[in-house]
């Protein structure tokens, strides 16, 4: 069982227009009160038998916030299965101009195709759609590209970094980050921060790293740094300098890292206005 949506009682939906429903109420119910807006999605399936010919999914407009400590964990729907009916979704197509992540505006275009999942039906009456995960020998393929704009992700990595530094006392003052792309998967990142405590101590933080991915697609963190001119502040960086400079250095098997049946071809970056990360699957 690797991952079940209720669709409510039996019998399952036969009409476009009644799994659409169903699915938004689902989608809606899982999320919680972290994503607003979903009610008024775009949810377009297309059933063919027992397969699903294509599921549009459009999600401008919706607002994913971070969790808070009211926020109230899903609940997952973990039934007794008493019949199971193998089914493909043969594309599946993402997309967001945009939504809105924690403060970020994210344009989204994703497209997968030859998903496998089951309509379920459980002891209790209800069904559902339980996802199979891809194999070597049913494997999926397909594309993705996700947007920001230089300016909205300083202003996020801004504000995220001003409430951390808050919850310790400490003000920021000043913020400046810059990203810079050196080769088609290769950038380097540098923060200036400029952080003050009661009256008497201010300085600067700056922290720099680099990541690249090279075609084997390994990803590279390295010349990972964290310094302040102020000796009182660099002392007290000492205590996560080294968690965090151990990152320098580390290597990540993209593929390795994904599920048999998903197979990473290709991914390229590109900085200017906008930073565009797009990935290509076999």
């Amino acid at each position: 069982m690797d991952a079940l949506l209720p669709l409510g009682t039996a019998p399952r939906p036969d009409t476009d227009q009644d799994l659409a429903a169903r699915l938004r109420a689902a989608l809606v119910a899982l999320a919680g009160d972290r994503v607003q807006g979903l009610d008024a999605a775009k949810i377009m399936p297309v059933l063919d038998g027992s397969d699903l010919t294509s599921l549009e999914v459009d999600l401008t407009g919706v607002v994913v916030g971070m969790p808070t400590d009211e926020s109230a964990e899903p609940v997952h729907w973990t039934p007794e299965v008493t019949e199971r009916q193998p089914a493909t979704l043969r594309t599946l197509r993402l997309e967001a101009h945009p939504m809105a992540a924690v403060d970020l505006p994210v344009d989204l275009t994703a497209e997968v195709a030859d998903v496998r999942f089951a309509w379920v039906t459980a002891q209790d009456g209800m069904v559902g759609v339980e996802l199979v995960e891809p194999t070597d020998d049913a494997p999926v393929s397909g594309h993705a590209r996700v947007a920001v704009s230089r300016e909205g992700l300083a202003g996020t990595v801004q504000g995220l970094l001003a409430v951390a530094l808050h919850g310790n006392g400490l003000q920021l003052t000043g913020f400046d980050l810059r990203i810079d792309q050196s080769g088609p998967r290769d950038a380097r990142i540098e923060i200036d921060a400029s952080i003050k405590k009661g009256m008497f101590l201010s300085a600067t933080i700056t922290a720099t790293a680099s990541a690249s991915i090279d075609e084997q697609m390994v990803l590279t963190v390295g010349d990972v740094q964290l310094a302040s001119a102020n000796p009182i502040v660099g002392a007290l960086l000492g205590t996560v300098r080294g968690r965090v400079e151990e990152v320098a250095g580390r290597r990540i098997d993209l593929s390795e890292a994904l599920p048999p049946g998903i197979r990473l071809d290709d991914v390229t970056l590109e900085v200017g206005e906008q930073v565009v990360l797009s990935a290509r699957l076999a």
